[in-house]
């Protein structure tokens, strides 16, 4: 099936906001929270979605959506199945990027570091804060792994809510939890005018971040 629009000529001239080295916090971490708030008030759509990307042993990358749920001065929280295809990968080779874009704000953000697994208490901590059926959901799919139909789904979130029908709190799975990511490299994208976008990078010197401009 052949496109409907020519999409080479597809084209946004990017004027909303600037991005100088004078304006942008000396800690990234800052300027990241800034952004983030910006977002959320501008009722950006999923303003805590991120593509986390990942690579495996052999060296072959994939990408993929999640969602953020804490930055702090240790790095960047999400949650997911540990046995699925990206747990694997992060298994092999413990190091990820994760992008954010704002397309209201004409903003993207790169980061790129080391990647753990946060302890046993914090996953449990914000498991037990989700919905019941997201708890039920957890145990109940088998993330990435191949499955015989959509049946096969539903049967499994119907026996562990039967299984779990007596209990107050719903356990957490031991292959379900948390990750953070300690960044190494942060870089800010603000769109510009004829494609001379703003580009602000923060890479780890020591104890210290060191700041440049990049071209676009």
């Amino acid at each position: 099936m052949a496109l409907q629009h020519d999409i080479a000529s597809i084209r946004k001239n990017y004027s909303r906001q600037a991005l100088s080295e004078e304006s942008v916090s000396n800690d990234p971490l800052d300027q990241f929270k800034v952004w983030l708030n910006e977002a959320i008030l501008a009722e950006v759509l999923e303003p805590t979605a991120l593509v986390l990307s990942t690579v495996s042993a052999d060296c072959r990358p994939a990408a993929r959506v999640v969602l953020l749920k804490e930055v702090s001065s240790e790095g960047f929280v999400f949650f997911t199945n540990y046995d699925s295809r990206k747990g694997k990968q992060l298994a092999e080779n413990p190091y990820a990027s994760i992008t954010f874009f704002w397309a209201e704000l004409e903003r993207q953000v790169r980061i790129e570091g080391s990647i753990e697994k946060v302890a046993a208490d914090v996953s449990d901590v914000y498991f037990h804060s989700r919905p019941r059926g997201s708890q039920i959901g957890a145990w109940a799919s088998p993330q990435s792994h191949a499955i015989t139909s959509r049946e096969e789904l539903e049967q499994a979130e119907a026996k562990y809510e039967h299984d779990f029908a007596n209990l107050d709190v719903v356990p957490r799975p031991q292959h379900w939890g948390g990750y953070v990511l300690k960044p190494e490299r942060i870089e800010f994208w603000q769109g510009r005018p004829n494609r001379l976008h703003d580009r602000i990078l923060f890479q780890q010197a020591g104890q210290q971040w060191a700041r440049k401009r990049l071209a676009p």
